[in-house]
Parts: C-alpha cells; structure tokens; sequence
C-alpha cells in the first residue's frame, strides 16, 4: 500500500487553487443533514448532500445495532474532521505523512443525572480526547508545527471548543385518529 504522500500533492493543488480565489466571490453558505426515524426499527436515517448514513442503537436501548449510535458519529465527526485538517495542513506545510490515523474517545456514564448520587454526572459523552499517530519522515518542529495548525483551524474540533448557540424549531401536526 503507498503512503499518503500522493495524496498530499494532490491536496495541496487543491489547496493552493482554492487558496488564490478572489474573496469578494465567497460566501456563507448553509450546510445541513436531515434525519427520520423509520417505523418498527427505530433506525435513523441521516441524509447529508447525496449521502445515506444508519444510525441506530444498541440493543439495551431497544435498537438492533445496525448502525452507530449518534454520540459515536459525533466522535466519527471529530475523528474525520481531525484527519481531514491534519491533510489539509501536511500538504500546505509540505509535511510529508506515510501514515496518519486519529482516534476519538469519550467516557459515557449511564448513570448521568438519572440515578441518585449522580445528578451531577453528566448524561452526554465527556472528557472527549484524541490521539493522533503519525509516521513522517519531517523533523519534530514541522510536525509540532503541523499538530499546532490542526489545532488551531480544524473546525468540528473548535465547534466543540467554543460551543455556539443552538436553536430549535418544532413544526407540529395533529393527526386524529
């Protein structure tokens, strides 16, 4: 199997072929994902662009695994954000990469805020952490250099850093029986 050296010319022709257009064309754009649960299963169906992903859960939690759960996409997120950015900056540092693998975890307490003694623990993933393992034949200060540029633009990660304001809309039809 080659490394991911390839990729990274690739990518930083892209890279620098983005990096020249003219700003004044630029603009906010709205990205979404949409989900519907299918009857009898639960399953999630997420839809994103022209993608299809199954989003289920375990079977203690009335689900028949067919899919990750939504707190293990969301790490799946982050993982693939980090790697994506971890690319982004090799290739615009010249940072050569044979191998590059990050791995999410996060710590999931069943107990958070529903059983006594425990109303304090919270009911969502925490003490979210990554590891980023890289085989590189760059010297310790590019890839320092590197890791520091990952850090500082990798947006799913900074979303989670400095969370922003959410808000809901609930569009609600009765249907009588």
């Amino acid at each position: 199997m080659s490394d991911l050296n390839e990729y990274l010319a690739e990518k930083r022709a892209a890279l620098l072929k983005r990096k020249a257009r003219d700003p004044k064309t630029l603009a906010v754009e709205t990205i979404s994902a949409r989900a519907t649960a299918e009857g009898r299963s639960g399953i999630r169906h997420i839809r994103i662009r022209d993608h299809h992903i199954i989003s289920d859960s375990p079977p203690d939690f009335a689900g028949y695994n067919l899919g990750p759960a939504s707190p293990e996409i969301f790490l799946g997120s982050l993982s693939s954000c980090l790697t994506h950015i971890f690319l982004i900056h090799a290739a615009d540092l010249q940072v050569p990469l044979s191998r590059l693998e990050v791995e999410v975890k996060a710590d999931v307490d069943q107990r958070g805020g529903k059983v006594a003694g425990f109303e304090e623990v919270p009911f969502f993933p925490f003490n979210i952490r990554y590891t980023v393992e890289i085989d590189s034949s760059a010297g310790k200060a590019d890839v320092d250099a590197l890791y520091h540029a990952v850090e500082t633009w990798c947006p799913v990660l900074n979303l989670i850093k400095n969370p922003q304001p959410i808000e809901g809309t609930l569009v609600y039809t009765h249907i009588s029986q």
